[in-house]
């Protein structure tokens, strides 16, 4: 790690080969934890590679629990965080009103780190039981139209990652990798991302891949459609900027979309929402994003087609239902 951390001292970038290496030798636990928050300090300070993120994420595919859902065609929707701007859980909700629907999500997730309340959070607190057993992932799917993948049970080498994490108590590169790593390698995903460099980034990575995807940035910073302004979409099919009018919504004010700033009211907003008792705004952010999850898997299906889908599963309870279904474990 030393040689390692003179280099990048040094303002010099590591080779993919470099960067795998490191982050496997990360997740086997050959560095310190002295080593590894001098090491992550770094990226804090400066941008990170291509080959540096593709080194990353292939390291951490490598060392994780694989789950194999290929079977289903599913999507998952996670945006990378770091945003700092304290929404409610969007993309979760969102998963939900898209396997209400009656699409496959495969969701990956995890506790706050750089914010208050994680997907892994609310989920918690509403009942459900983490599981990286294959056959329960997928009858959860199969019933519920979801499941849901709790990171640190799919990523074990990163515990050695976490209590730095924790102490430094902002976004690092792991933001960065977190929706690129889903163990159960999802066909299609929708990707919100903190800024545009990192978007750019996704987009040459994801461009490799075979996957159907859409990467979202709020031109005002957040990683999700938030309606408070324009957003940049690169998919598949197109490299845009839209307005929420372009896609059927009104423009909304920042403060109607603030979380709830603890887990217990972060439920209570995701519950009200869910059960159909979302303010106009809430609503409106929550079908604007599954909507775009819908026409990422469709690519043929226009966004007021899309929207419509969305807002039966959210307003007719089929959302709520496939929560309920994930949670009980029917």
């Amino acid at each position: 790690m030393k040689k390692i951390l003179e280099q990048l001292f040094e303002n010099k970038q590591l080779s993919y080969d470099t960067a795998k290496e490191t982050l496997t030798n990360i997740g086997q636990g050959k560095y310190n934890q002295s080593q590894i928050a001098a090491f992550l300090t770094v990226y804090l300070m400066r941008s990170i590679s291509l080959n540096e993120l593709a080194g990353f994420r292939d390291a951490l595919l490598d060392l994780c629990v694989k789950i194999d859902l290929s079977d289903f065609n599913t999507i998952d929707l996670c945006g990378t965080g770091g945003d700092g701007k304290d929404t409610f859980n969007i993309s979760t909700l969102s998963a939900f009103v898209v396997a209400g629907a009656g699409y496959k999500v495969a969701k990956h997730g995890n506790y706050g780190v750089s914010s208050g309340c994680g997907s892994s959070n609310v989920l918690e607190y509403l009942g459900y039981q983490f599981t990286n057993n294959q056959d329960e992932l997928r009858k959860s799917i199969e019933k519920a139209g979801i499941c849901f993948l709790h990171a640190p049970m799919f990523h074990p080498a990163m515990k050695n990652v976490g209590p730095t994490r924790r102490e430094l108590q902002t976004k690092t590169f792991f933001n960065i990798l977190g929706p690129m790593v889903n163990p159960g390698f999802p066909q299609n995903q929708i990707v919100g991302v903190f800024n545009l460099e990192v978007a750019r980034l996704y987009a040459y990575l994801f461009q490799q891949s075979k996957a159907n995807f859409s990467i979202i940035h709020a031109l005002d910073g957040y990683d999700e459609i938030s309606l408070t302004g324009n957003f940049k979409v690169i998919s598949n099919q197109q490299d845009v900027i839209l307005s929420p009018e372009d896609i059927g919504f009104q423009k909304i004010k920042a403060d109607l979309i603030k979380s709830g700033g603890s887990i217990v009211e972060a439920a209570k907003i995701f519950m009200t929402i869910l059960e159909g008792r979302g303010t106009e705004a809430q609503n409106s952010v929550v079908l604007a994003n599954s909507a775009l999850a819908i026409q990422t898997i469709s690519q043929n299906k226009n966004m007021e087609d899309a929207v419509e889908e969305a807002k039966a599963s959210l307003i007719g309870g089929k959302a709520l239902k496939s929560l309920k279904t994930l949670i009980d474990n029917i």
